[in-house]
């Protein structure tokens, strides 16, 4: 049933992200790429067996961003890409500045948000470092390895998109969990996640590629 699940909402989420490029152009994937990175770091709490394997719930979201980013770097130029990329970070730090505010408030006698919040939103401080260096890192090599392969091959877009994803994801997978995930489960089940989330990572590159060439411009 997970295997479905992931499936069905891998596409719904490439649906969507298209829709948004159509109806709203580059300001719609900014939008789609800062509402991801807030889902990301909030659903990597939760571990999920995928197609028999261990996994973060929120890969599609990392999938959703790359894609934002290639089809920034294809159809509006790299300096886009990368702004994009900043204002991603930018949202990762305000969101962990709200959460260390919302939870430092002492909470009302009535309240019976404050714990499951705080259960929630206190590992993602951690959660956020591994996801703010390894976002940033992994995005900006997506940008330039995405603009140095279209150099290289001007009219095999497929190339250009999975070759600077999977390279670029197999750092922002390799960071992410260091930094964020190392020492926080048995070392097993951590190589585990981080070879099924890189995997499942590469599944969505390769069902998002028909989805870049219906927006990609064409090479002239």
């Amino acid at each position: 049933m997970n295997g479905l699940l992931f499936l069905g909402w891998s596409i719904g989420g490439l649906i969507a992200l298209t829709l948004a490029y159509k109806l709203f152009g580059k300001m719609g994937l900014i939008g789609i790429i800062a509402g991801s990175v807030v889902m990301m770091n909030i659903l990597v709490n939760k571990s999920v067996i995928i197609f028999g394997i261990g996994a973060t719930s929120g890969n599609v979201f990392y999938a959703l961003v790359f894609l934002a980013t290639d089809i920034l770097s294809e159809n509006h130029g790299a300096k886009e890409a990368r702004k994009s990329v900043m204002i991603g970070f930018f949202i990762s730090l305000l969101t962990l500045f709200g959460a260390w505010i919302a939870l430092s408030m002492t909470p009302a006698p009535w309240d019976t948000a404050h714990e499951p919040l705080s259960k929630l939103l206190t590992p993602m401080y951690r959660i956020i470092a591994g996801s703010m260096v390894s976002f940033f890192v992994s995005n900006m090599l997506d940008t330039y390895s995405y603009q140095w392969l279209k150099k290289k091959f001007p009219k095999q877009l497929w190339i250009r998109n999975n070759g600077s994803t999977m390279s670029s994801q197999l750092i922002d997978t390799l960071l992410f969990a260091s930094i964020a995930l190392l020492g926080t489960m048995p070392f097993d089940a951590w190589v585990q996640v981080l070879i099924s989330t890189y995997l499942l990572k590469i599944v969505i590159a390769i069902i998002d590629t028909p989805f870049l060439y219906l927006v990609a411009k064409r090479v002239k």
